[in-house]
């Protein structure tokens, strides 16, 4: 049964107000029952009902707005002056104030000042507010345990989200952090996936301060230390470009993609010159080119990693991490993508001497590469499962290693105020903070980050804020506790000692190793000599490690067995001079017993 009541107005009463009025109630329908119906339901006797005995309440939940803030340039122009006088012309400016310096109340209120300013300036004279009165005395250092809290998040604003590849701290301050994304997965991007890369205020984690607007996602980026306007960026595409902040998003130059890398350009440096605008990059296609940004036309330097040194682009070792020292101006280092490091020195005479050495001793990509900022001749890698130190003076092996992680390592760098701290981040989201005075087989401190892989890692310059940046594009801002970026007493001298004493024992371990390798050798070729068989093969390293160990230990359990003996025979000699002993005293009792009547 539909029920209809129609409303009726006039057109002209469209859209005025309503006047509402009381009246009795008026009966429009009236529905019998239906008994048929009663057929279709149960009655439900008794019915169970359940009541609490409290006040009963409701939830609402409800967001605020986002506040956005904006920081905005402004011009300013000089102002004060009379309408007939422009401050731009010399002569106006200098006839208004000779005018202006002949009046009796100018001269009363600069005297009238002259004297308050006088009395400030002597007492500013007479106490120096800006006295260190305890210069001298050192200050007890507080034995606190190792801690971080996160100060702030900064989240990738896109919808669909990019790793943070790679962090750069603003060189006059830890004011702004400039951040790099792109999806390193291979055509893991959609064409939705934004290119922007950002610079964040470090106050403001709800908007970017300024947006990059790439031509191909960054893969690295970097401030220049001398122009904290302009940035360096490595792109997925191979191509490098710079920024100027003050001219906007887009790159000021980019390199042609003819002469450019051919993959990722997965780390770009800013190298120490005159004036500040020559850079270097490198690529897992094999090649090192350095840049000045003044003609991006073409790079006026070109190294192919060729461990061979015949400069052969096939045989070229893809970089991944780059290495470089601003007070060693013509040395590099690159890590690779096969797991060795490659010293090179960019003044060498023949392209062939440029690569100097190589380290070998990863399992995989070396992700980062990093000079002690005190002792430069000792550096850091970080690859696979563990972080090593190296010492420039030896090839075969590093001089200490961190223990072997369950999860990948990605990032790892020095503090830049403390010589013996290092940190590394991991797949598993933990940053590990290791001190390796206090603790050498574990980190000092280990943090979980976030519930995905961290993947980029920098320090500020000052050692207390750390950034980390994650799978999903979020960069975490860390500030650690006073002990890990305090300067601790002695400590350069005993990482010195720590350094020294580790690289001699692994010079004595390798000489030791050659030795043994001389003798095998040997041996066999005399062996083959006697017999006229050909040899059947040489020794591998690690039976040389084991055969070398096994000796040692026999060394050892021979000597333990010479002391025994020797404390054996000790113990012997002392019973036969107590048994040679006893019966002269006895013999002499017996005949004073005899004397005596």
């Amino acid at each position: 049964m539909e029920i209809v009541y129609v409303y009726t107005k006039k057109r002209q009463e469209f859209g005025r107000q309503c006047n509402f009025s009381d009246r009795q109630a008026e009966l429009h329908v009236d529905i019998t029952p239906d008994p048929s119906l009663a057929e279709n339901f149960i009655e439900r006797n008794p019915v169970d009902t359940g009541l609490q005995c409290v006040q009963e309440m409701s939830e609402h939940e409800i967001n605020t707005e986002r506040f956005e803030t904006s920081v905005r340039g402004i011009n300013h122009t000089e102002g004060g002056w009379p309408k007939d006088v422009n401050p731009q012309e010399v002569e106006h400016v200098t006839r208004y104030r000779k005018k202006v310096e002949k009046d009796e109340m100018y001269i009363s209120a600069i005297q009238q000042l002259g004297t308050i300013m006088e009395h400030t300036i002597r007492q500013n004279n007479a106490i120096d507010i800006y006295e260190e009165y305890f210069e001298d005395i050192e200050v007890d250092t507080i034995d606190e345990t190792p801690s971080a809290k996160t100060i702030n998040v900064f989240r990738d604003p896109n919808e669909i989200k990019r790793t943070s590849t790679h962090i750069s701290w603003f060189p006059d301050g830890p004011r702004k952090l400039a951040v790099a994304y792109c999806n390193l997965e291979f055509q893991g991007s959609t064409p939705d996936t934004s290119m922007e890369s950002y610079i964040w205020d470090v106050e403001n984690p709800n908007k970017p301060e300024t947006v990059l607007k790439p031509v191909s996602p960054l893969v690295c980026l970097e401030y220049n230390p001398k122009d904290s306007h302009i940035l360096l960026g490595g792109c997925y595409n191979g191509q490098i470009a710079y920024w100027d902040t003050r001219k906007g998003s887009q790159p000021v130059e980019m390199s042609p993609i003819e002469h450019s890398h051919r993959d990722p350009a997965y780390k770009a440096l800013w190298i120490q010159s005159k004036t500040g605008t020559e850079c270097f990059s490198a690529s897992s296609d094999g090649q090192v080119l350095w840049w000045d940004i003044r003609k991006m036309g073409e790079p006026t330097e070109k190294l192919y990693l060729d461990p061979t040194k015949k400069q052969d682009p096939t045989k070229a070792l893809g970089a991944m991490a780059l290495e470089y020292e601003p007070t060693m101006p013509t040395k590099f280092m690159v890590g690779c993508e096969q797991g060795s490091i490659l010293s090179c020195n960019r003044k060498a005479k023949t392209p062939a001497e440029k690569i100097v050495a190589q380290y070998n001793g990863h399992l995989g990509p070396v992700y980062s590469l990093q000079r002690n900022p005190f002792f430069p001749k000792n550096f850091l890698s970080v690859g696979d499962w563990k972080a090593r130190i190296w010492s420039e003076d030896i090839k075969e092996s590093s001089i200490m290693w961190s223990k072997q992680y369950k999860s990948y390592l990605t990032d790892g760098c020095w503090s830049p105020v403390r010589p013996s701290v290092f940190l590394v981040t991991k797949m598993d989201g933990t940053l590990d903070v290791w001190d390796i005075i206090f603790k050498q087989n574990d980190p000092t401190l280990s943090l979980q980050v976030c519930d995905e892989p961290l993947h980029s890692l920098r320090v500020q310059e000052q050692g207390r804020l750390i950034a980390c940046g994650s799978h999903s594009g979020t960069t975490t801002l860390l500030e650690l506790s006073d002990g890990l970026f305090t300067l601790q007493r002695n400590e350069k001298n005993l990482v010195t000692a720590m350094f020294e004493r580790e690289t001699r024992r692994e010079k004595i371990l390798d000489s030791r190793h050659r030795e043994m390798k001389l003798k095998e050798r040997s041996k066999s070729s005399a062996d083959g000599a006697k017999e006229e068989e050909p040899e059947e093969g040489k020794l591998e390293e690690e039976d040389l490690y084991t055969k070398a160990e096994k000796e040692f230990y026999s060394i050892i359990e021979q000597e333990k067995k010479l002391l025994e003996k020797k404390q054996q025979q000790g113990v012997d000699t002392d019973k036969a001079d107590t048994g040679k002993q006893s019966p002269i005293a006895e013999g002499d009792e017996e005949e004073k017993t005899n004397g005596n009547p």
